[in-house]
């Protein structure tokens, strides 16, 4: 009698499949579209399955920032400690402009994740091994802020759809904000940024990034070799 053909199995479900399945949904259809009975569809199975491996929402963000974070490339051993934290910053940023959702979702925690600690003490630890005063690095690490997880906050967000639509009108509003705001808006005129380089909302590009984070070090630089300390 011919065998039958065995029916393909699906993985069993485990807490590591749950949250790279909400990352695959997430990148795709938007944070704002998950949702556990959604993210349940997608796997296949019933809502209550998921509880088993994630208490709730908010935990299931935790373990997707988790996952993102831990794919941060790791460091290049030898390097020197601006070349380290330089390339480290920016591979933070790499990860976080594949998964667009994962700035803001890290910005909404009320305290860092297990991964975020392990690569927050990895940069530190390259200052300190770089000869950094624990003094200095404390500071250091305040003047990166978010940076250091390759993302900067603006000031302000613009509000989806709260630019006129119609050109005439928003000509107009332009001349308006020129004639009260002209410095701000001589800014906004001659400067185009790169929207496929942003990471969350904002002019947060690639090159502003840099520029930035290579002023931040040149400073820290010259601060370590004068002996800096905050204290008299």
């Amino acid at each position: 009698m011919p065998e039958q053909p065995q029916e393909r199995r699906r993985p069993p479900l485990s807490r590591d499949r749950v949250l790279r399945a909400a990352v695959a949904f997430a990148d795709g259809a938007g944070i704002e579209a998950l949702s556990m009975r959604g993210l349940a569809q997608e796997l296949g199975v019933v809502p209550m399955a998921l509880y088993k491996h994630v208490a709730n929402k908010e935990e299931l963000l935790d373990g997707m920032v988790e996952v993102v974070v831990a794919g941060i490339e790791r460091q290049v051993p030898g390097a020197d400690w601006r070349s380290a934290v330089r390339a480290r910053i920016l591979g933070a940023r790499r990860a976080l402009l594949t998964h667009a959702w994962a700035a803001p979702v890290i910005r909404s925690r009320t305290s860092p994740t297990p991964a975020v600690l392990a690569y927050l003490d990895s940069v530190i630890g390259t200052f300190r091994a770089g000869g950094f005063s624990t003094d200095l690095t404390h500071h250091v690490m305040h003047a990166l802020g978010s940076r250091v997880l390759g993302f900067t906050e603006e000031l302000f967000d613009a509000p989806a759809g709260s630019a006129p639509q119609d050109e005439r009108e928003q000509a107009a509003a332009h001349e308006a904000m020129a004639g009260r705001y002209p410095h701000v808006t001589e800014l906004a005129r001659a400067v185009a940024h790169d929207r496929r380089s942003v990471v969350g909302q904002g002019c947060d590009d690639q090159f502003e990034f840099e520029f930035a984070l290579d002023l931040l070090l040149d400073g820290f630089e010259r601060l370590h070799g004068q002996g800096w300390t905050s204290t008299p």
